[in-house]
């Protein structure tokens, strides 16, 4: 017995136009760098910091002919900024097909009595603010073409609790639950939307600044030994979302996947 499916857009990597929120350092240029691997040309990054913003976007366009990466300068935390950052890279690339939110907070696990009361909103919002807003600048264009993806990516935190990492637990099950409730309410839309849950990923700034602080540098080395598999690096989050973003993925949607080397199940 067979069904009919409702026609749903879903771009090809080669055809897409990319939008990679914190896509200057880290897990997001990485993201960058394969997608132009996989033949993507129009690559719009988004962060605050403008000199390293326009070196990344620089270096992306060196990687092959054709290529048009734009950097626009932005604090996505603020609804107006999102909007504002979306309307620039639409304006220098085309509308977004895929969009991928990679936002890190400056704050390193503490156990929550240790924890400043007015830490609290900025722990929660700096992380699971972002990715929200700019979820909500680009479904219209997705809606309208009825097809796009979305992958949000949080941390293991928001899967299983970790000490030092209750608010920030907090946050990240924010991004994960709002990605599948999302995810739910968009697939009507031909919308998919995903969340990535790596643990730790080396030789990025947020690993740096954790293995600086004794107390999340003992907790991280404990979950180290864990990943039989070995710890994630940028390259191995980037592979997972750019599996997600492409048409071998068109029947997934509302998942969290965990790329740790086996720290942890589930």
């Amino acid at each position: 017995m067979t069904t009919d499916t409702p026609e749903v857009w879903v771009p090809d990597l080669s055809e897409a136009t990319v939008y990679i929120v914190g896509g200057t350092s880290g897990v997001g240029l990485q993201v960058a760098r394969q997608l132009v691997r996989a033949g993507t040309q129009r690559i719009g990054l988004v962060g605050r910091n403008t000199e390293r913003g326009e070196k990344a976007a620089a270096e992306i366009r060196t990687l092959a002919s054709g290529v048009w990466a734009f950097f626009a300068a932005g604090d996505v935390n603020d609804p107006a900024e999102a909007a504002r950052v979306t309307e620039e890279l639409s304006a220098s690339l085309g509308p977004a097909d895929i969009l991928i939110n990679s936002t890190v907070s400056a704050f390193t696990p503490q156990l929550f009595h240790d924890t400043l009361p007015e830490d609290v909103p900025a722990i929660l919002l700096q992380q699971a603010l972002g990715p929200i807003n700019m979820c909500r600048t680009v479904l219209p264009h997705m809606r309208a073409k009825h097809g796009g993806a979305i992958v949000n990516i949080a941390s293991d935190a928001a899967k299983h609790p970790t000490p030092g990492e209750s608010v920030i637990g907090a946050a990240m099950a924010a991004i994960v639950m709002f990605s599948k409730t999302l995810a739910m309410e968009a697939k009507r839309d031909g919308i998919r939307i995903n969340a990535v849950t790596p643990s730790l990923i080396r030789d990025t700034g947020a690993y740096d600044r954790v293995m600086a602080e004794p107390f999340s540098a003992k907790l991280f080395a404990k979950a180290a030994g864990l990943a039989s598999l070995g710890v994630a690096e940028p390259v191995d989050v980037a592979d997972l979302v750019l599996f997600l973003c492409s048409p071998q993925a068109r029947r997934i949607t509302g998942q969290a996947v965990s790329p740790n080397g086996g720290i942890s199940a589930g």
